[in-house]
C-alpha cells in the first residue's frame, strides 16, 4: 500500500498537535508549580517572621529586668546589697601542701 500526500499530512499534522500538547501540557505545570513555590515562599516568610518575634520574646523574658521583679514579688527574694554579701573561705590543712 502506497501511502499518500493526505495521509503524510494528516500524519505530519497529528504529530504536530500531540508534540503541541505536550509542551502546553509541561507549560501549565511548571506554571503551577511556580505558583506553589511562591506560596510556599510567603509561608516561609511569615514563619521566619514569626520565629524572629517569639526568639524576641524570649529574650526579653529571660532579661535581668524582667526576672528580678518576678523573684521578688512571686518568690520573695531581693537583689543582695553591698553589706549582704559574704565571702567564704576554705581553711587549708597544713599538711595538705606536701
Amino acid at each position: 500500500m502506497k501511502f499518500r500526500g493526505r495521509f503524510w499530512l494528516g500524519f505530519w499534522l497529528g504529530v504536530f498537535l500531540l508534540i503541541s500538547v505536550v509542551v502546553v501540557a509541561r507549560q501549565r505545570a511548571a506554571l503551577n508549580l511556580a505558583e506553589e513555590l511562591n506560596r510556599l515562599r510567603d509561608q516561609r516568610m511569615a514563619l521566619e517572621a514569626a520565629a524572629a518575634e517569639y526568639e524576641q520574646r524570649i529574650q526579653e523574658g529571660a532579661s535581668r529586668a524582667v526576672l528580678v521583679p518576678k523573684a521578688e514579688t512571686r518568690l520573695k527574694l531581693h537583689v543582695a546589697g553591698d553589706k549582704e554579701w559574704t565571702t567564704l573561705r576554705l581553711q587549708t590543712s597544713p599538711d595538705s601542701g606536701s
